[in-house]
């Protein structure tokens, strides 16, 4: 049961109790990578890290944990120079107006002992829309270099960036984008 939980723990309700542990998310082990289809040539993609995070984990109530994450648009990476230069122009995510991708936590079905579909707001361009992850517990407990309590997770979705704003080339590119997400978080004491 402690393993259902804490798979939970990325994602559960919109406000935490008191009784929450806070784990912050470790920027040096966490990636968002996105994925989308070129014109049906290829599949493309791209990558944010050293973002930050905040996870209220309540284990005795986890559907009264929440979690926030949020990345600066201008932290994307894709591989190769121009393609980020035009994923940041103002044609598509704007980055140069301080953009930012943000998600928080709406709630939680559990479903399965390591599994779980977690609900929250993604904000993209000022437009916040509902989105599921798909979530996996990697691995919970004791951390063996800071020695302090940790989660691990995977979890997948997908989105229409359409609409986000970011409709530039649909449908020949993609409007579908694939997301993969894997974090670590540490306990705060």
């Amino acid at each position: 049961m402690k393993s259902l939980v804490l798979a939970a723990a990325f994602a559960l309700a919109s406000t935490a109790s008191f009784a929450a542990d806070k784990y912050k998310l470790d920027a040096s082990h966490s990636q968002i990578v996105f994925s989308y289809n070129h014109l049906g040539f290829s599949t493309t993609y791209g990558m944010f890290s050293g973002f930050e995070g905040e996870i209220a984990y309540d284990e005795a109530h986890p559907a009264e944990s929440s979690v926030s994450v949020s990345m600066p648009v201008a932290g994307m990476f894709t591989g190769w120079e121009k393609r980020t230069a035009h994923f940041l122009s103002p044609k598509m995510l704007d980055a140069a107006s301080g953009g930012v991708i943000a998600f928080t936590s709406t709630g939680i079905e559990v479903t399965g002992e390591k599994t779980a579909k977690i609900t929250g707001d993604l904000a993209i361009n000022g437009t916040s829309k509902p989105i599921v992850l798909d979530a996996v517990l990697n691995k919970s407990g004791k951390h063996p270099q800071s020695e302090k309590e940790w989660l691990g997770f995977n979890a997948t979705a997908t989105v229409l960036r359409s609409e986000y704003g970011v409709d530039l080339a649909v449908p020949y590119v993609s409007d579908e984008v694939e997301i993969q997400i894997s974090v670590e978080a540490e306990k705060v004491e």
